[in-house]
C-alpha cells in the first residue's frame, strides 16, 4: 500500500524537490532528481572511484557497483544487487522515498534491490566519497545508510571490518559465485565473537581458516605491511577492525576471491597490474586443524611431516601419524600431577591455538596470568593478549590445544603446560634434532647485531676512526676484500627515513620479494637506494644478515656497492649506491625505452654481467653461488654499465665443493636451473642457467616467460631453438635495433647463451669459457637441446605466472604471486 501511495504523490514530491533543491552539477551525488541510468555513472571528487552500471566477466547481466577508476582491469570492489540482477540496459539508480532504490525501467515497479532504511527521510541523496564508501544522507547531513556498512567481498582502508553491538550489525565479507556471478558464493570471512574474537574464514558452516586473535599488534595469523596503520577498537558498542595506509596515494584492498582465498593487493602504477602482498590460506599449515589437538604445524620441515606432538604428548595413533594422517592429532605421554611440579614452556613466534572456547582478562599481566592458569588444573597454555608496550592482558586456554602455527617470522609467545619431567628443555624443538626456526631467527639477530657493532669498535680502535656524520657510525673493511679503502655506514632509521621524503610511495624504485625499494637523498647531497625489507617477509632476517656478510667482502666493477645499513627494532634496511637508469628489465622489456639500447650497449652489458658472475664464482676470495640472477636484479649506472645487485639468497661454496642440495628451493621462475627447481641441487652451472636466459632476453627484448609464435606452450628459450634448427636464429635480434648489429657477434652470443641453458648441467660452460667465448672470434661448440623442463615438466604445465614471481618451495616449486581477479 505505502508503495502505491509513493506512486500517487510522486508527482508532488517531484515538483517540490525542483522547488525547494537546486539542479546539482555535482558528479559524485545522486539526489531524487539526479538518478543515474544505465551508461551513467557517479565519479568521486577527486576521482578515485566510480559507480555506474557494470557486467562481469563472461556475463550479460547488469548490476550496479563500485569500482576503481583509472585502473585499466575494471576491479569492483562493491554490488548492490547481487543476488537480483538486471538482464537489460533499463536500469536506474535513484532515491524513492528517503531509500536508495536500483529500479527496472522508469514504470517505477518495486525495487529490485533499495538501503531498506527505517526512517523515511524528507530528502535523501547519496555521494560516492574517495575512500569508495557510498553515503546515503538525509537534509540535515546524518547518515542515513553507507556501503561500507554493507561490505561483498573486498575489504577497503577506512571500513570497518567487524560488529556494531548495539545493531547486530555484522560487517563481513562473502565471496562472489563465481568470477561472472557477483552472488553470494559459500565462503565468508568475519568476527567470530565467541571467546577471544578472531576472524574466521568458513566454507558454508565449516571453518577452514582463522586468523588468530588481534594481539595489540596486528591479527596474529598475519603479518601486518609497513604500508599499513590498523586500529582495533574492542567496546561495549562495537568490535572491529580498520586501516589506512601511510601514503594515500597507493591503492590496496583486501579480497576472498571465489575460491575462498584471500588476497591482500596493492597496485603497481608502473607495470600497471595488482602485486600480491600476501594471501591465506595458501599453504598446508593453513589449513585449520590440519594437524589435529595438541600439536603444531612447521612448513619449514617439509619434504619431512610438517605435524609434530607439542612436548609432552605423542601422536594418538601412531600408524595414522606414519602414514601422514594426523586428523587424530596427539595426546600427553602421561596425565598432569597438577600442582607436583608441572609448568609451562614456551613456544616462541607461534600462531596461537584457536581462541573460539579460550578465555580473556585485560588486567592481568603475563607473570600473573602464569600463576593463575598454574592454580586450575585445567588450564593448558596462556598467552599474552597485547604482545605491544607493557604486554597486558592475557588469553588463557582449557583441555585441548588446536591450530597451532611455526612463523619464520612473526606470530608471538605461547605458554604450554608440561609435566615436571619435561620442564628441563627450554624451547619446543622439532623431531629429529632439528631446532625450531623461532629460536633460530631470533639468535641470527642478536649474532649479526653483535657481528657488526664488535666489527665497528675494532675498526676504530685498529683506524682511530670516528663518527662521520650524522648519517651514522663507520667502521673500515679494508681488510674484507685486500684495503681497498671502503667503508659501511650503520644508518640512523630518521636520516633514511628523511631521506626517502617518510618512504613515499613516490620514492618507491621497485618492489622486490623482500620489500619496497627507494630512492633517497642524504643530507650531503649523495642519492641513495634504500632496500626496506617488509615485516611481512617470511625470509627477510636471514638474507638481511647474509647480504651485509656477503656484498662487504666483493669488490667489482660489475657489482653494486653497499654503502651501509640500519638496524632499528623491526626495522632492517640496506643503503645501496643509487643506480639513476634503474634495472635492466626498465630498458629491454619496455617497448620505448629498449630502442636506446644498440647493439653495442647490449654487448657491452651482456659481457659485464658475465665479468661479474666470473668474479663471484672464481676471482673473488669467497666462491659465491647467487642463486636469483635475472634483469631485475641487473642495475644500470649513468654510463649503461651493468651491476649485479641483490645477494640475499646467495651462498659460498667451500673451495673444493662442487654443488649443495636444499629443500628450500627460492629464486625466480623461468629463471632457475632444471636441477635446482625439481632437485634442490645447485651450483655455479645453475647461475650459467640464469646467465644464459638474461643473454638471450638481452638479445631478443622478449621475457623468457612469455610466449611467442601464437603457440600456446613456446617459450623463449623453445623458440629460440627452433629457429637455431631452422636456420633462421637472426630473427630472434630484437627488431628495435633496426638490423644495426654485427651479426657474426649476435650468433656468437646467441649460441653461447644456448649452450648454457642446455639441460645438463656438465654441458654448460663456466663462466671463465663463457667470458673467454663472447670476447673471442673461436670455434664455439654446438649447444644441445634446452632445459624446456620448467615448462613443460611435472608440476609446471598450469603454471604461467609474470617475469617478476619470486619461488620459495620445500619439496615442490610454488608460486607466491598470483594474478589477482
Amino acid at each position: 500500500m505505502a508503495w502505491h501511495l509513493f506512486r500517487l504523490q510522486c508527482p508532488l514530491i517531484l515538483f517540490s524537490f525542483f522547488f525547494f533543491f537546486p539542479f546539482s552539477n555535482s558528479t559524485d551525488t545522486l539526489t531524487p532528481i539526479q538518478p543515474i541510468k544505465d551508461g551513467q555513472t557517479l565519479i568521486s571528487a577527486h576521482e578515485n572511484f566510480e559507480l555506474g552500471f557494470f557486467s562481469p566477466l563472461n556475463s550479460k547481466n547488469r548490476y550496479v557497483g563500485i569500482w576503481y577508476k583509472n585502473v585499466p582491469n575494471q576491479t569492483i570492489v562493491w554490488v548492490a544487487n547481487r543476488e537480483n540482477p538486471i538482464n537489460n540496459s533499463s536500469g536506474i539508480l535513484t532515491i524513492i522515498g528517503g531509500d536508495l532504490a536500483l529500479i527496472d525501467g522508469p514504470d517505477r515497479t518495486p525495487p529490485l534491490w533499495s538501503t531498506n532504511i527505517s526512517t523515511v527521510a524528507n530528502y535523501s541523496s547519496a555521494t560516492l566519497l574517495d575512500s569508495g564508501n557510498l553515503v546515503l544522507k538525509d537534509g540535515h547531513g546524518n547518515v542515513l545508510w553507507e556501503s561500507f556498512d554493507y561490505p561483498t567481498d573486498s575489504y577497503l582502508p577506512g571500513m570497518k571490518f567487524g560488529w556494531d553491538r548495539r545493531t547486530g550489525l555484522n560487517r563481513h565479507l562473502t565471496s562472489w559465485k563465481t568470477a561472472s556471478d557477483p552472488a553470494r558464493g559459500e565462503f565468508s570471512y568475519g568476527l567470530d565473537l565467541r571467546g577471544k574474537p578472531q576472524y574466521s574464514l568458513m566454507k558454508g558452516s565449516d571453518l577452514i581458516y582463522r586468523s588468530g586473535p588481534w594481539n595489540g599488534q596486528r591479527l596474529g595469523g598475519l603479518n601486518i605491511s609497513l604500508m599499513f596503520s590498523f586500529h582495533y577498537v574492542e567496546n561495549e558498542d562495537e568490535i572491529y577492525v580498520t586501516y589506512t595506509l601511510f601514503d594515500s596515494s597507493i591503492r590496496s584492498r583486501l579480497v576472498m576471491e571465489a575460491s575462498g582465498i584471500i588476497q591482500r593487493l596493492t597496485w603497481n602504477e608502473r607495470i600497471l597490474r595488482w602485486n600480491l602482498a600476501y594471501s591465506v590460506p595458501t599453504v598446508q599449515c593453513d589449513d585449520y586443524m590440519r594437524c589435529g589437538p595438541n600439536s603444531i604445524c612447521d612448513e619449514t620441515r617439509l619434504p619431512e611431516s610438517e605435524c609434530t606432538c607439542l612436548r609432552g604428548f605423542e601422536p594418538r595413533s601412531a600408524k595414522d601419524w606414519k602414514v601422514g594422517n594426523w586428523s587424530g592429532g596427539c595426546v600427553r605421554r602421561r596425565p598432569l600431577d597438577c600442582g607436583k611440579g608441572d609448568g609451562f614452556l614456551k613456544l616462541a613466534r607461534v600462531k596461537v591455538p584457536d581462541t573460539s572456547m579460550a578465555r580473556s582478562d585485560p588486567t592481568l599481566s603475563l607473570k600473573a596470568c602464569e600463576n593463575v592458569c598454574l592454580k586450575n588444573c585445567s588450564c593448558t597454555a596462556y598467552a599474552s593478549v597485547n604482545i605491544s608496550g607493557d604486554r597486558s592482558g592475557c588469553v588463557m586456554w582449557d583441555g585441548a590445544l588446536i591450530d597451532l602455527k611455526v612463523f619464520a617470522d612473526g606470530g608471538q609467545d605461547l605458554y604450554t603446560r608440561v609435566d615436571a619431567s619435561d620442564l628441563d628443555a627450554t624451547s619446543y624443538k622439532q623431531s629429529r634434532g632439528k631446532r625450531n626456526v623461532a629460536v633460530i631467527v631470533p639468535t641470527i639477530i642478536v649474532a649479526m647485531v653483535a657481528l657488526i657493532s664488535c666489527g665497528y669498535y675494532w675498526w676504530r680502535r685498529k683506524t682511530g676512526l670516528k663518527m662521520k656524520h650524522s648519517s651514522g657510525m663507520v667502521f673500515n673493511r679494508d681488510d674484507f676484500e685486500g684495503g681497498k679503502g671502503s667503508e659501511l655506514s650503520l644508518f640512523h632509521a630518521g636520516v633514511i627515513a628523511s631521506s626517502t621524503n617518510n618512504f613515499s610511495a613516490s620514492n618507491i624504485l621497485g618492489m622486490g620479494g623482500f620489500g619496497p625499494v627507494y630512492k633517497g637523498k642524504l643530507s650531503s647531497g649523495q642519492e641513495i637506494a634504500v632496500k626496506r625489507l617488509s615485516k611481512s617477509s617470511g625470509q627477510g632476517v636471514e638474507e638481511f644478515k647474509n647480504e651485509i656478510s656477503l656484498i662487504v667482502k666483493l669488490q667489482h666493477k660489475n657489482l653494486v656497492r653497499l654503502l651501509g645499513c640500519c638496524i632499528d627494532g623491526e626495522e632492517k634496511m640496506l643503503i645501496y649506491e643509487y643506480m639513476r637508469n634503474k634495472s635492466l628489465d626498465c630498458f629491454i622489456f619496455d617497448q620505448t625505452r629498449k630502442a636506446m639500447l644498440d647493439w653495442q650497449k647490449r654487448y657491452n652489458i651482456i659481457v659485464g654481467i658475465a665479468r661479474g658472475i666470473l668474479y663471484l664464482h672464481e676471482d673473488s676470495r669467497l666462491r659465491i653461488i647467487h642463486r636469483d640472477l635475472k634483469v631485475s636484479n641487473v642495475l644500470l649506472d649513468d654510463e649503461m654499465n651493468p651491476k649485479i645487485s641483490d645477494f640475499g639468497l646467495a651462498r659460498i661454496f667451500g673451495g673444493n665443493q662442487a654443488q649443495e642440495k636444499t629443500n628450500r628451493v627460492v629464486g625466480t621462475y623461468g629463471y632457475m636451473s632444471p636441477e635446482y627447481a625439481m632437485n634442490g641441487l645447485f651450483s655455479t652451472k645453475s647461475d650459467v642457467f640464469s646467465f644464459g636466459i638474461i643473454l638471450l632476453e638481452i638479445i631478443s627484448g622478449k621475457k623468457n616467460n612469455s610466449y611467442y609464435n601464437d603457440c600456446y606452450s613456446m617459450t623463449l628459450t623453445e623458440y629460440v631453438w627452433r629457429l637455431w634448427n631452422e636456420d633462421k636464429i637472426l630473427e630472434l635480434a630484437d627488431s628495435s635495433m633496426n638490423n644495426s648489429f654485427c651479426q657474426i657477434e649476435v650468433l656468437r652470443c646467441i649460441q653461447v647463451g644456448l649452450l648454457c641453458v642446455q639441460e645438463s648441467p656438465e654441458d654448460r660452460p663456466n663462466m671463465s669459457s663463457v667470458v673467454f667465448m663472447l670476447g673471442n672470434e673461436t670455434m664455439t661448440p654446438s649447444p644441445k637441446q634446452p632445459a624446456f623442463c620448467l615448462q613443460k615438466g611435472e608440476g609446471f604445465n598450469h603454471l604461467h605466472p609474470s617475469n617478476n614471481e619470486t619461488i620459495f618451495s620445500k619439496s615442490q616449486v610454488t608460486i607466491t604471486d598470483m594474478e589477482p581477479r
